[in-house]
């Protein structure tokens, strides 16, 4: 008697791999162009970076396609688009919630309150498409975890990146440990998990929505 059993799920550290090492490629890319003072548009050093060309942020629309785009062919897409779309959506408002908490709190009590958002944002997005929410989770670590280890030594070295430099209203007179938890550790393993998972399961909802579904090829037992 043969019996036969569907495939339990995609193989996440065989799709994240390759956005992994992109992901380093560019982070250790951008710590040298800081390092030597290329163009401001391209390596921006100020204190959070932002809108520097080359970064991994940009990285995460590129992904979230790229990994819906794999699943739906392996036929592990979602079972309703519809619902992955509203629950991305859903975590970009809280996401964007988030921000505006800790953007009012500044270093207060409240902020935590906005970094829990942040959480809560990386996990909506599985009540509408799991196995999306299980590659984009694993890319997220995967890519934020090097940098959090990157930071920690820029900010031991003050070595005038944005990896270091804190935020214009920062207390000066913290132990490097605090700075470190606090513009480092905290915020990689935080906001940009909750943003990567929101915005990858955003755009790989919507893409997903407008491919062919494939069914689950049974595997003999």
């Amino acid at each position: 008697m043969t019996a036969k059993q569907e495939n339990t799920g995609p193989n996440i550290s065989k799709l994240i791999f390759v956005p992994f090492l992109i992901s380093l490629a560019v982070t250790l890319l951008r710590l040298v162009g800081e390092l030597q003072h290329w163009p401001v548009a391209l390596f921006n050093p100020a204190a959070g970076g932002g809108g520097a060309v080359v970064g991994i942020s940009w990285l995460v629309p590129i992904f979230g396609i790229y990994f819906a785009v794999k699943l739906v062919r392996a036929g592990n897409g979602p079972a309703s688009a519809g619902k992955a779309i509203l629950f991305a959506l859903l975590a970009a408002v809280v996401f964007a919630g988030g921000g505006f908490i800790l953007g009012k709190s500044g270093a207060g009590p409240l902020s935590l309150l906005g970094f829990l958002l942040f959480l809560a944002a990386a996990v909506i997005p599985a009540a509408g498409w799991k196995d999306l929410f299980k590659v984009l989770f694993a890319y997220a670590l995967s890519a934020r975890i090097p940098v959090a280890i990157l930071m920690f030594f820029a900010i031991q070295g003050n070595w005038g990146t944005h990896y270091d430099v804190a935020p214009p209203r920062f207390p000066a007179d913290v132990s490097t440990m605090t700075k470190f938890l606090e513009i480092g550790l905290l915020p990689q393993l935080t906001l940009w998990i909750g943003f990567t998972v929101a915005a990858g399961a955003l755009f790989g909802s919507v893409v997903a929505a407008l491919l062919p579904r494939e069914k689950k090829v049974p595997q003999p037992a």
